[in-house]
């Protein structure tokens, strides 16, 4: 579809590790925001391109990841 500026997506992401979350390596990734830990839960929100927040796992084991959308409103 020409002419249509796609969206970036906003993502609520939920991922659980052997361990401590890396949660300031996280929060530093661009695009997070809101990352809050409980336990080996780390809870955040990402904006636009999911790779700075892949990135900054690695190194650190994923036991599991959620990721569900958010609705902007336009």
């Amino acid at each position: 579809m020409a002419g249509v500026t796609e969206v970036p997506q906003l993502r609520k992401v939920e991922v659980s590790f052997v361990g401590a979350p890396p949660a300031q390596q996280i929060a530093r990734a661009s695009g997070v925001s809101r990352v809050e830990t409980h336990g080996g839960v780390l809870r955040c929100v990402v904006y636009g391109s999911f790779q700075p927040f892949l990135e900054a796992l690695h190194g650190h084991e994923v036991v599991s990841l959620e990721s569900t959308n958010i609705i902007q409103e336009g």
